[in-house]
């Protein structure tokens, strides 16, 4: 029986940016299973081979049963430095040396981080541009921290940084520390262009961190000029770069996210940082996906994905009721309009549709309408050629 103490109040001790949180929310929230095109998760699954594809040749590398035979010693805490992983990503991102690599548990451990690290509460800032990733956002209401907003610009779906505006703001307002950019997009698929990117990182008027969030950038077509800046880190001292695990790894279970930044900057982030952040089974599983094979067996799924991306935009585009296809081909994940019977972009239908394909039909996407420049859409995850198939026959009929 709980003891009754008069003179306890929890809104009283609590700090007032908590009780006034709005925590980030999913589509996963509302609906658990069925076809799961709402997280831009890996259709295909992970790189690692389970046994059975594995005898069948669909995939090479070391497979997941046998793994898992190989984790020890889970009575011992795991390496807090991770070297061995850093030392795989070193090769595979080309970065000089594993003193530009942080380990997290997920990237938003690292946004946490960064933004407790270079932001003081109650005084300081943090830039974003909408349509963006809400973690930005959540964590600095969390760390009691300001919120500047510079919309993208959004006509025509074009989802590029209004850098004249950005760097007005940085002029007149004080305290911005860190400019959160995410490219390619979330929820827009575009990669943001590299000589806006450069011009806010050079301007003189700023004094902070620049962070790009590259979650996807596996997805982006290496031809592309604006592909991955990680190269870009031995140059600007200011430049934090994102990547994960959890998209073209298909990997999200594990939750391991990586900052690649200056050595000064990394060393900030492990002083910082729980001492063992990174469990043994999320290493273990981490250093072998890292592998050449498994590589590999990444960049195979990968093209599958963009095959199935381009013929999933084809077919979707000709679906009565759908508007235009918004963003980019920069990611594994679409941005559709959704019109009312008037062929008119509608919210309200929109919503009624999501709520439809996972209630009646058992198919999870994500809702986007209530955000700058995405009026009306939908956003879903590329799925497997037999997904796709039933998510465009049940959304035609949706429609219809």
């Amino acid at each position: 029986m709980a003891i009754n103490n008069k003179s306890f109040s929890l809104e009283s001790i609590v700090r007032p940016n908590i009780l006034a949180l709005k925590p980030y929310r999913c589509a996963r929230d509302d609906y658990s299973s069925g076809i799961l095109l709402d997280a831009n998760e890996n259709s295909f699954g992970m790189v690692l081979p389970d046994k059975s594809s594995k005898e069948n040749g669909e995939q090479e590398g070391e497979s997941l049963s046998s793994l898992t035979l190989k984790i020890e010693n889970l009575n011992r805490y795991p390496d807090p430095n991770q070297v061995n992983i850093k030392e795989r990503l070193v090769e595979f991102r080309k970065v000089p040396n594993i003193n530009y690599i942080f380990l997290g548990v997920g990237s938003d451990e690292c946004i946490d981080l960064i933004i407790r690290i270079f932001c003081i509460p109650g005084k300081d800032k943090i830039l974003i541009t909408p349509p963006t990733y809400g973690m930005y956002s959540v964590c600095a209401n969390i760390n009691d921290v300001n919120i500047i907003k510079v919309n993208l610009d959004v006509e025509d779906g074009k989802f590029q940084l209004k850098t004249d505006e950005i760097l007005k703001v940085i002029k007149e307002q004080e305290n911005i520390k860190i400019i959160f950019l995410c490219s390619p997009g979330n929820p827009t698929g575009t990669a943001l262009s590299h000589e806006s990117i450069k011009i806010i990182l050079e301007d003189e008027n700023y004094n902070g961190v620049v962070v790009i969030d590259e979650a996807y950038i596996d997805f982006v077509e290496e031809k592309n000029k604006n592909s991955s800046l990680v190269k870009w880190v031995t140059k600007y001292p200011n430049l934090i770069v994102m990547q994960t695990l959890s998209k073209s790894f298909g990997l999200a279970g594990i939750r391991l996210g990586i900052s690649i930044a200056n050595p000064n900057i990394i060393q900030l982030m492990n002083n910082t940082k729980a001492p063992y952040n990174i469990s043994a089974l999320t290493s273990q599983v981490a250093y072998t996906a890292l592998s050449e094979q498994n590589i590999l067996n990444m960049k195979s799924i990968k093209q599958q994905i963009r095959s199935e991306h381009t013929k999933l935009l084809s077919s979707i585009k000709n679906i009565s009721g759908i508007g235009k296809i918004l963003g980019g081909n920069d990611a594994n994940f679409i941005l559709v309009q959704i019109l009312d019977k008037n062929e008119n972009i509608s919210n309200d239908r929109a919503y009624n549709v999501y709520k439809e394909l996972a209630e009646n039909h058992g198919i999870v996407v994500r809702y986007r309408g209530n955000e700058i420049g995405c009026e009306g859409c939908l956003r879903i995850t590329v799925g497997t050629p037999k997904e796709n198939e039933i998510l465009l026959k049940k959304l035609s009929e949706s429609l219809a």
